[in-house]
């Protein structure tokens, strides 16, 4: 609980995934990949709930023997590729018989996350009175010197500035989502069925504790940061 309301998180985790099979269960720097999202949550100061959801039988029982509650399987129609981010969170909300007032989503791809990542997050949505907060980190490109090419192969700057940036530190901070920690009120939620929109507060995040596992040389770098976390203790 923070601030006398209560906090239920989600750990969304299908059993099927098309660039790295069994993502969720992978073994990575001696756990599965869901273990190391199970456990900093665990930590959390706030969080009354955690469950995961899947539709999966193999990933809820690795959840289980991990400490998460997995109160139900998801159905198989809101497990698909081409299932919303925000379906398992609804359906969530929809079938635990009891109300939180805070929502939180911790994807098992954002091993490096910390405890102090999901609490700050919730700590910085609760702070600003902001519907929702996101976590974001500052890319190393900047959108600044990015670029359309068009069909005649000429280049188009993807923003319209009167000002070319020569050196990096002068382009103003931008922030692209990581991925890491969602956390919304869950009425607000309920009704707009996203964690982003012009309402949405961030909170900065550093860089390796942002990265995201997508495909497999993702995989095999939070592998060695993750042995070199446990190294130095």
């Amino acid at each position: 609980m923070i601030e006398g309301h209560s906090v239920l998180a989600i750990i969304p985790a299908r059993g099927g995934s098309k660039g790295i099979p069994r993502k969720n269960i992978r073994m990575i720097a001696g756990k599965p990949l869901i273990a190391w999202t199970i456990e900093e949550a665990k930590k959390s100061k706030f969080i009354d709930c955690l469950i995961t959801s899947t539709e999966d039988e193999e990933i809820a029982s690795i959840a289980k023997s991990f400490g998460c509650d997995v109160p139900f399987l998801r159905p198989t129609e809101l497990a698909k590729d081409d299932t919303p981010g925000i379906a398992p969170v609804i359906h969530a909300i929809k079938t635990l018989p009891q109300h939180y007032n805070y929502v939180m989503l911790l994807q098992p791809t954002s091993p490096l996350r910390t405890v102090a990542d999901i609490d700050g997050c919730l700590q910085e949505c609760v702070r600003t009175k902001a519907p929702s907060c996101v976590s974001v980190v500052q890319p190393d490109k900047k959108p600044h010197w990015m670029y359309h090419r068009h069909d005649d192969g000429k280049l188009h700057p993807l923003i319209n500035e009167s000002k070319y940036f020569v050196r990096r530190q002068d382009i103003p901070p931008v922030y692209a989502l990581n991925g890491a920690v969602y956390v919304a009120k869950t009425e607000w939620i309920s009704e707009t069925k996203s964690f982003v929109s012009d309402q949405t507060v961030g909170f900065s995040m550093e860089k390796l504790s942002s990265l995201d596992i997508d495909d497999e040389t993702d995989f095999k770098i939070c592998d060695y940061l993750l042995k070199e976390r446990i190294k130095n203790g």
